[in-house]
């Protein structure tokens, strides 16, 4: 295979809002500005959403979910078909949305492209093939009667997506509510919108009928309340903050108590046990920290290291920050891009504050990378306590804190002092120390031996203040669906 050619100046073809598989203005007439993190400047204009526009959506959808509607009428395995269509054009267009996701949201073009894009894509077919898979059960209850469950979509379904893997959220949320049925409001996030509303005009060329998917830029407080409060939308869909996503579970509480699933915040434990091979344990520590400017939710972002081999993890960490590439997301070599925006660097660079002030000790990095761009160094903190702001608080950048333990009973309890359970990582050789901690922390996915290792298979999402409900796999789809019973009585043979 070739390599890859990014688009360094892609063409912006689509900005308005996505309703009915046509493009409007805003019913305000407002547009916002999404600009390139990359150098701070703007990349063009978009149309800004607002409660009108959702309610114009919330129509739209609720009429092409009526009974009778082409998309209700059509065979369970043409929803696949449709779906597998929308993964072939984004692998089509690869190159192309590979560039914009860079340009829009600054992480490095050859991980959009061998990372995000691909597993885009697998989470589309893997739904697809769900789409004539989701059904019922007959069931014997006593008497004489035929009782069967049926699984029907929940409705029209709101569905608001973050900025740090548009695409690939984008597609862990429409895949699920495609394949059962369902429509869709969404919102991406105002700082990334346009990969977003690109995949909108894909869903018109593989051929969805109009109003199953509507898209909505705009801002939170505006376009995503108007979503979470709507009284006709049956279901909203969130990932991002925690506080958010309690402001929206308030929403829907008030609103019509609609179906809510939430994938939020995370305070990770990264577990290296004193039999961890260490050049590995390392790098995929590294990896787990690092990994798209360190804005993850599920990031590694809690490293305990055992006693015994503690300075020398450190060591070979700090060496390896040291290799680290930072800048133009655009060049084949660079491992780390800016920050997504101005108010997240701010955020990084308080918090890194913080630590200082806190007394942990400040390895390497620790401050902003040129005046040009929202880029921070790699920072790594040593002799960090679990009652500081960096060992509590999701940082969401590139900030490693490395903490020590002594045993496995100590890092287990230490790792479960957080309103957080994402996700939990063990490195270890001893099959019995990665069981043991698998099972102990209380986190929706563990990793032993790796990290961010995700298939469309495999389930995700958190306990605790993470969220509520998974995404992806089997589990993914019973959130996009509702149970009914039907009991038919039997009629007696005559006598």
């Amino acid at each position: 295979m070739s390599a890859p050619k990014p688009h360094l100046t892609p063409e912006i073809k689509y900005t308005k809002i996505f309703i009915n598989n046509e493009w409007h203005d805003s019913v305000s007439g407002k547009t916002f500005p999404t600009l390139n993190p990359t150098t701070g400047e703007k990349i063009c204009d978009v149309a800004e959403g607002d409660k009108a526009d959702v309610d114009k959506a919330v129509v739209a959808a609720r009429e092409a979910f009526d009974l009778g509607s082409p998309w209700r009428t059509m065979d369970a395995s043409e929803r696949g078909v449709l779906l597998n269509r929308l993964a072939d054009l984004i692998e089509r267009d690869r190159e192309y949305i590979a560039s914009l996701e860079t340009l829009d949201n600054g992480k490095p073009f050859m991980v959009a492209y061998f990372a995000d894009l691909p597993l885009s894509v697998k989470c589309l077919r893997y739904y697809a093939g769900w789409a004539d898979k989701t059904h019922g059960k007959t069931i014997p209850i006593d008497g004489n009667y035929f009782c069967y469950t049926r699984h029907e979509p929940v409705g029209v379904c709101g569905q608001i997506i973050p900025w740090n893997f548009p695409l690939l959220m984008q597609c862990w949320k429409l895949g699920p509510a495609l394949a059962t049925g369902n429509t869709v409001v969404m919102k991406p996030a105002e700082q990334t919108p346009i990969t977003a509303l690109y995949v909108a005009s894909l869903i018109v060329e593989a051929g969805f009928p109009p109003g199953v998917v509507n898209i909505i830029p705009g801002y939170g407080p505006t376009a995503g309340a108007a979503i979470s409060e709507h009284m006709d939308v049956d279901k909203v869909a969130f990932t991002g903050s925690t506080e958010v996503g309690q402001i929206i579970l308030q929403a829907a509480g008030k609103s019509n108590l609609k179906k809510v699933t939430l994938e939020l915040g995370g305070k990770s434990p990264n577990i290296v046990m004193e039999d961890a091979d260490m050049e590995d344990a390392v790098e995929k520590s590294h990896f787990a920290l690092f990994f798209n400017q360190g804005q993850c939710c599920c990031a590694g972002s809690r490293t305990f290291v055992h006693e015994s081999v503690y300075d020398e993890f450190v060591k070979r960490s700090v060496e390896r920050a040291k290799k680290r590439s930072v800048g133009n997301p655009f060049e084949a070599g660079t491992e780390q891009g800016p920050q997504v925006d101005e108010e997240q660097m701010n955020k990084i660079l308080d918090l890194i504050e913080s630590g200082k002030h806190q007394g942990a000790k400040l390895l390497i990095g620790g401050d902003r990378l040129g005046d040009r761009g929202y880029f921070i160094n790699p920072t790594i903190f040593s002799d960090v306590q679990d009652d500081m702001r960096i060992a509590k608080e999701e940082i969401f950048g590139p900030v490693m804190q490395i903490m020590k333990f002594k045993d496995i009973n100590e890092v287990i309890k230490r790792a479960n002092t957080t309103a957080y359970g994402l996700a939990a990582a063990v490195h270890t050789t001893d099959i019995n120390k990665a069981i043991m901690i698998a099972n102990g922390v209380r986190a929706g996915t563990v990793w032993v031996n790796c990290y961010d290792v995700f298939g469309a298979q495999a389930p995700f999402g958190g306990y605790k203040m993470s969220g509520s409900g998974r995404e992806l796999g089997e589990y993914g789809l019973e959130a996009y669906t509702e149970v009914k019973t039907v009991t038919i009585q039997i009629p007696q043979k005559n006598a």
